[in-house]
C-alpha cells in the first residue's frame, strides 16, 4: 500500500493511526470552530494525527424537514477560518459534480457520501481536483466490490484515495460491521478507515430521523482498530442531546480522549505483526499448537 499523504500526515502503509473527528454539520461558526479547537487541543495532548471533519450541507437527510447546514458558502467560508486559525487538515462531503472545485479551493480531503459511491461523475469530479478522496463504502456493497469506485477514481487521476467502512444494511433500520472488511478493503491497496459512529446508526428508524446506539462506539471503534484499520472516523458533539444531525450515535466530547488514548494502545499491538509473529513481537511464548486445535 502507498500512503496517502496530507502534509505531515500519514495515512496507511504501518502510520499512526489517524483520528477524523468532528460534528456531523455546522451548526454554526462559533460551535464550529469552539468544537474544532477543542478536538485539536485533545489531538496534540495524545499526539495523534487530526483531520477535522464537518458537513456543510447534510443532502441526504432521512426528512425533509431535518436540519442540512448553513450551505456551500457560509458552510466552506467557516472551515476555511478553522483551518486558517488552527493549521489542521479539513475533510468534508459533497453532493454534486458541480461542488468539487468550490470545496476542493478549502479541503484536503473530499468525501464521497456513502448512499452516492456508485455515482461515476461525483467521484470523478472530486479525483480531478487533486484532493485526497475518501470513498464512503455504501451500505449496500460488499467490500471487496468497492474496487469499481476506486478505479473511477484512479481513472479520473487521483493517487490519494482512501476507503471508509461504515456497516452493511442489516434488516429493517440496522446496520452490521463485518470485521473481515477491514483487510479485505486493504489489500485492495488503499488505506481503510473505520466510520465508527455511523456504523451505530439506525437508519431511519427514528421516525423521521435517524436513531443510533452511541452507548457501543467504544467497544465497536476496540475491535475494529484490533482488526487492523489505518482511521477512525468519530462524530463528536459537546451536547449529543442537542446535535441538529446524528444526535444518538454522537461521541459525546469528555469521552473521546480516553477513547482515543485507548485505541491507540491497541493499535501499537495491532501493527507490532502479524498473528503468525504477533506473539513473539510482543515478547510473548508462541502457542505450540494453532489456536483453536
Amino acid at each position: 500500500m502507498t500512503p496517502v499523504k496530507l502534509g505531515d500526515i500519514s495515512i496507511g502503509g504501518g502510520s499512526p493511526l489517524v483520528l477524523i473527528a468532528g460534528p456531523c454539520v455546522i451548526e454554526s461558526e462559533q460551535h464550529a470552530t469552539d468544537l474544532a479547537g477543542r478536538l485539536a487541543d485533545i489531538s496534540r495532548r495524545l499526539r495523534v494525527p487530526f483531520i477535522f471533519k464537518a458537513s456543510y450541507d447534510k443532502a441526504n437527510r432521512t426528512s425533509g424537514r431535518s436540519f442540512r447546514g448553513p450551505g456551500l458558502d457560509e458552510g466552506l467560508r467557516i472551515l476555511a477560518a478553522i483551518k486558517s486559525r488552527l493549521r489542521v487538515p479539513i475533510l468534508t462531503d459533497i453532493h454534486e459534480p458541480s461542488q468539487a472545485r468550490a470545496a476542493a479551493d478549502v479541503a484536503d480531503v473530499l468525501q464521497i457520501p456513502a448512499f452516492l459511491s456508485r455515482q461515476t461523475d461525483l467521484i470523478a469530479a472530486a479525483a480531478r481536483t487533486g484532493r485526497a478522496v475518501n470513498i464512503k463504502k455504501g451500505q449496500f456493497l460488499a467490500p471487496e466490490d468497492v474496487k469499481h469506485a476506486i478505479a473511477k477514481a484512479t481513472a479520473a487521476g487521483s493517487s490519494r484515495v482512501i476507503v471508509t467502512e461504515r456497516g452493511v444494511s442489516f434488516g429493517y433500520h440496522d446496520l452490521v460491521v463485518d470485521m473481515r472488511a477491514f483487510p479485505i478493503i486493504r489489500a485492495l491497496g488503499v488505506p481503510v478507515v473505520f466510520d465508527v459512529t455511523h456504523s451505530l446508526q439506525l437508519p431511519g428508524g427514528g421516525d423521521g430521523i435517524t436513531a443510533g446506539q452511541a452507548e457501543f462506539i467504544e467497544p465497536l471503534a476496540s475491535a475494529g482498530v484490533a482488526a487492523g484499520v489505518d482511521g477512525v472516523f468519530v462524530e463528536v458533539h459537546d451536547e449529543p442531546s442537542r446535535a441538529k444531525s446524528d444526535a444518538q450515535n454522537a461521541l459525546r466530547l469528555d469521552k473521546l480522549e480516553p477513547l482515543v488514548h485507548r485505541l491507540m494502545a491497541i493499535d501499537t499491538i495491532a501493527k507490532a505483526g502479524s498473528p503468525a509473529r504477533g506473539f513473539g513481537a510482543l515478547g510473548c511464548k508462541q502457542p505450540e499448537v494453532p489456536l483453536g486445535g
